[in-house]
């Protein structure tokens, strides 16, 4: 919770990753609330309210999961809206001629973005999600200690790039 709330005031992309990782976190718990405060929250250096303040926020988002049939795959509708929101903001700057740097960027990532599509399991998602989903992967692939090809650490550098720059425009609204 206290993660969450400072990356949404700082990095709404950081955000979004962290908190698809906290789903997770919740699936690997298998939805318990008393094993993600006995085995997770109990390792933080907090003090008892703390604990107890994150306990209730995995205790909300645990409930979030059941309630929107999200406890084996898939995202809660509050990130679902911020990835909405997100997308929303592509297209306006897209559309804007105010945003050469941006456009620029998303030209470049373009064959990326394609080429993942098609790769994909989902080819509907859109474009941004479609990042998202690459930097979640290889967050993942990091975290597991799994060997990056350099094709996709230059995928994922570029990703990086193009979805940092809509981080920006994001965050000055």
């Amino acid at each position: 919770m206290f993660i969450a709330q400072e990356l949404r005031k700082k990095n709404i992309a950081e955000y979004l990753l962290y908190m698809w990782q906290v789903e997770d976190t919740i699936r690997a718990f298998d939805c318990s609330l008393s094993r993600i405060r006995r085995e997770y929250i109990d390792r933080f250096d907090y003090d008892d309210e703390q604990k107890e303040e994150e306990a209730d926020w995995y205790g909300n988002l645990i409930r979030m999961m059941n309630q929107e049939g999200c406890r084996q795959q898939g995202h809660l509708a509050i990130n679902k809206l911020v990835m909405q929101q997100l997308q929303e903001l592509h297209a306006e700057l897209m559309q804007s001629s105010d945003h050469p740097f941006y456009n620029s960027e998303y030209y470049k990532v373009l064959p990326f973005i394609v080429e993942l599509r098609n790769r994909g399991a989902n080819k509907e998602e859109n474009e941004i999600e479609t990042c998202f989903n690459s930097l979640y992967g290889v967050m993942m692939l990091r975290l597991q200690k799994k060997e990056i090809t350099p094709n996709t650490a230059h995928a994922v550098k570029e990703i990086s790039t193009f979805i940092g720059m809509l981080n920006d425009e994001f965050m000055k609204k």
